[in-house]
């Protein structure tokens, strides 16, 4: 199983103590090239505008960041953990993820998916519809994303969106074209446009869910005459390292369940070096291929680095 860094752009106040922004930002300069020379697979990041909680803290556009981080480092891939589809046209984003594989000499992973934070959404003045219409829009987006990327005419007339033989040059580097992860766990709709689009899947849940929802996953490729094998299967924990699993419990932040769901300090990185071994191999036995890891003590590199030399194989 790879292992991936979930690097901190300020979703969850990291940068609520800057004051000086070019400070933040070389903060995660400096944590993408540790990640970078140390083994980690991925540097993935999210997509908002706003952090979670009080408003007011630093939080850096993920695009633009990517890109700067593609010159900063030259092995490690990078993606979108994952791009909100309501934020950008879909035609566009086409455009922005071959431009980015290029800047980063074809190492990029187009994370997408259909937006979740709606008071994100209304703070910059974005349409929030219901769930079963994100989704529409974004089985839509995914159809024009998948034939763009081909560098071919598309042409697309749908309810949400329209394109008119749209030819997007350079299609990127990688072949036969730049890799597309969709996120969500949704049985009846995410994990079919899985199936039916997606090069990887994101499901974020404790291992067990993941590979019941994998199984689904499963079935849906077999429903589409898709190759179950050809998709790389990922996961999202977290990481708080301490000297005893009662001390790495008791510092699990009080946002944890907005984002992960259940109760991450029992299924999570949680606890000692050898209880997150255990974990690991947990994540590993439900089907994951890729675990992206976010880490309590984010901001410092040496907390990488003792990551990587514990856990990562090299």
């Amino acid at each position: 199983m790879k292992l991936s860094l979930y690097i901190p752009t300020g979703t969850t106040q990291e940068f609520a103590a800057y004051t000086d922004p070019v400070a933040a930002f070389d903060t995660i300069r400096e944590l993408a090239a540790v990640a970078d020379g140390s083994g980690f697979e991925t540097i993935w990041a999210p997509d908002h505008f706003v952090p979670f909680g009080p408003p007011g803290a630093y939080v850096f556009e993920v695009w633009t960041t990517l890109a700067a981080l593609a010159r900063e480092t030259s092995r490690i891939r990078l993606g979108q953990l994952v791009t909100g589809n309501g934020y950008r046209n879909p035609a566009l984003l086409a455009k922005m993820a071959s431009t980015l594989d290029v800047i980063s000499g074809g190492r990029l992973t187009f994370g997408i998916g259909a937006g979740w934070y709606e008071e994100e959404y209304r703070a910059f003045g974005y349409d929030f519809p219901h769930a079963p219409e994100r989704l529409r829009r974004l089985d839509e987006a995914l159809q024009i994303i998948t034939s763009m990327r081909t560098g071919q005419p598309t042409t697309f007339d749908g309810k949400y969106f329209q394109v008119r033989d749209v030819v997007n040059q350079p299609a990127g580097i990688q072949r036969p074209h730049v890799p597309m992860m969709i996120a969500g766990g949704g049985e009846k709709v995410t994990l079919k446009l899985v199936a039916k689009y997606g090069d990887l899947c994101n499901i974020q849940e404790p291992p067990s869910e993941v590979a019941r929802k994998l199984d689904i996953l499963a079935g849906h490729c077999e429903a589409v005459g898709r190759d179950y094998s050809t998709i790389t299967k990922t996961s999202t924990s977290y990481c708080i390292i301490a000297d005893t699993d009662e001390e790495a419990r008791a510092t699990v932040p009080p946002w944890a369940p907005m984002v992960f769901p259940g109760d991450l300090a029992e299924y999570g990185l949680v606890g000692t070096p050898d209880t997150i071994r255990g974990r690991l191999a947990v994540y590993e036995e439900a089907g994951v291929d890729e675990l992206i890891v976010g880490f309590h003590d984010g901001l410092n590199p040496e907390t990488l680095k003792l990551f990587a030399a514990e856990f990562i194989d090299r």
